[in-house]
């Protein structure tokens, strides 16, 4: 049988969601796990920063109630996963009484377009340069230049953004320091705005990519290296057909799949890049929110946070999975 087998879909769908329960357990334990009381934790830095607070402890006992932190462990942890599934995370700590989603929800936009070009751009551009890279016909010229530009694959996705902000946006001046559009343009489906997010985003999508694309490159080179001795390659050299065709059709195609694993595996790294990038930058995405959560011991948004990320990159595995009869037909999630 082939194509997707009903078995197999409801079995991935069942390993995926005992993923989300694994990763929010996960998160609840480690957030208790914390020596101190968040709530505490929290007065107490404002205290130092703002000086005496009268009746603090009052406050405090308010706020525990509030957040349920009086409850038994057990009943805490039924909650959490309760209202986690229902993607109600709570009101903010350091912003109360702003709703956490709603804070994720003007974040999480940004960034997952940044995150979705970075990919795109990844994936395409690292795939073509691996199999150029690793064509015999390829001018030497070439492939000495290919290598020098994967440099920055060791170096951590911060300090290629402070690269490129001290050159580009400090030295030259052709980008903007921070932020995600200019403050002359309004919000909407309009050219300049557009125009102003492309611009404020070209430097946060080259710090990921610097890091991120040698990987692809690599990947792809060394796929390409292997299939060149599978018997269908070698037939078809030997029919003589052309060899850019027999680069694309056959090698790069076919090599293409696990690249494929590897992009999905892969966007957990580069969602995590992303937080130090944001910060950087001043970005208002997800990176950035999670790094004032930090910084304010706003522990609901922490929480939130470190699940939605767990989310996107369980549920980019479980689609790339999904999909593969539809990318290679010679796969099939046929019954056992």
């Amino acid at each position: 049988m082939g194509g997707l087998n009903l078995s197999y879909f409801l079995r991935r769908i069942g390993i995926y969601l005992l993923t989300i329960f694994a990763s929010a357990t996960l998160i609840f334990v480690l957030s208790r796990a914390i020596p101190g009381d968040p709530v505490e934790t929290m007065w107490q830095q404002l205290q130092m920063n703002q000086g005496q607070i009268e009746n603090i402890q009052v406050i405090i006992d308010h706020y525990k109630t509030l957040y349920g932190l009086n409850d038994p462990k057990i009943i805490q942890y039924f909650k959490f996963l309760w209202n986690t599934a229902r993607f109600e995370f709570g009101q903010s700590f350091a912003h109360y009484p702003t709703p956490v989603a709603k804070m994720i929800g003007r974040a999480l936009p940004w960034s997952l377009g940044l995150g979705v070009v970075t990919t795109i751009i990844t994936f395409l551009f690292g795939n073509v340069l691996g199999a150029i890279f690793a064509w015999e016909r390829t001018p030497r010229i070439i492939k000495t230049i290919i290598p020098s530009t994967l440099i920055f694959t060791s170096v951590p996705s911060v300090l290629s953004a402070l690269f490129l902000l001290s050159i580009f946006a400090i030295k030259f001046h052709w980008f903007p320091l921070a932020g995600a559009y200019s403050n002359t343009v309004s919000p909407g489906w309009n050219w300049p705005f557009i125009a102003s997010v492309i611009k404020y985003g070209t430097l946060p999508v080259f710090s990921i990519l610097l890091v991120n694309v040698g990987w692809t490159v690599l990947g792809m080179r060394a796929m390409i290296i292997t299939i060149a001795g599978e018997d269908y390659v070698r037939l078809a050299e030997a029919k003589g057909l052309n060899p850019f065709y027999t680069l694309y059709r056959y090698k790069a195609r076919n090599a293409l799949l696990p690249q494929l694993t590897g992009l999905a595996l892969s966007l957990g790294a580069i969602i995590s890049g992303q937080v130090l990038v944001e910060t950087i930058f001043s970005y208002p995405g997800m990176g950035m929110l999670i790094f004032r959560a930090i910084r304010e011991q706003d522990f609901p948004v922490i929480q939130a946070s470190s699940y939605m990320f767990i989310l996107i990159t369980a549920t980019s595995v479980l689609l790339i999975d999904l999909l593969y009869p539809l990318i290679d037909p010679r796969i099939t999630h046929g019954g056992d």
